[in-house]
């Protein structure tokens, strides 16, 4: 059972998204939260393995609740949940750490399975925002590029396999079955590569395979 704190400001959007994932006898929604102090507390009262924050909350705001989540509980998976997807947003997001970055106006669909996705130690971006992320790339290509592939000159062979496989949308049990391996492998593996590459998520990670050119550039920016 995936067990799901869920911040909003709003208490019809709190139902509407609870609606959702009670519809999914995997998921449990054991919180809700009416901004984002109130979220940290409940994240630390209930110790989930998903948040689910809103950007724009009174007082403390999703953002600063997420960087909270993440310095006092790591193992916590942080998705987004917003109505914007303004550029600053998301970059701010996934540098704190963020596992996801999910739309309102996006697929019910993908809510569920971005919880999965990110409970699973895997990232989830929606498509809209994997959009925005491939588009930021494009711009100074070349000197990405370079950079990243300096990134993982660092890295070993078996390691730069597993980033290739992470970078495809791959979870670690998928990562393992490939590789023949026990999942705690990959997870030494991955935990490895995210020290090495400087990264403080999947997501990151990802994004670095895309920009070193291992993997194509959809793999990288939405890893389900």
């Amino acid at each position: 059972m995936i067990r799901v704190v869920l911040a909003d400001d709003e208490a019809m959007m709190r139902a509407g998204v609870a609606a959702i994932l009670a519809a999914d006898a995997g998921i449990e929604v054991v919180a809700e939260a009416s901004d984002g102090r109130e979220a940290v507390s409940q994240v630390l009262a209930t110790h989930p393995d998903v948040v689910l924050l809103d950007i724009r909350m009174p007082g403390l705001d999703g953002l600063g609740a997420a960087a909270e989540i993440r310095r006092l509980l790591p193992a916590t998976g942080v998705i987004m949940l917003t109505t914007f997807g303004e550029d600053d947003y998301i970059e701010r997001a996934l540098s704190l750490g963020a596992g996801g970055f999910l739309l309102k106006s996006g697929d019910p669909r993908e809510l569920l399975a971005g919880i999965h996705a990110v409970a699973g130690g895997a990232a989830f971006l929606s498509p809209k925002v994997a959009q925005r992320v491939i588009a930021r790339l494009s711009g100074g290509q070349l000197a990405r590029a370079a950079a990243a592939r300096e990134r993982i000159a660092a890295l070993t062979p078996r390691e730069r396999e597993v980033l290739t496989l992470l970078g495809s949308g791959l979870s670690n049990a998928d990562i393992a079955a490939k590789m023949f391996v026990v999942e705690g492998t990959v997870k030494a593996h991955v935990s490895t590569i995210l020290t090495r590459l400087g990264a403080k998520n999947r997501v990151q990670a990802a994004i670095t395979a895309y920009e070193a050119g291992l993997v194509g550039g959809d793999a990288a920016a939405s890893t389900p």
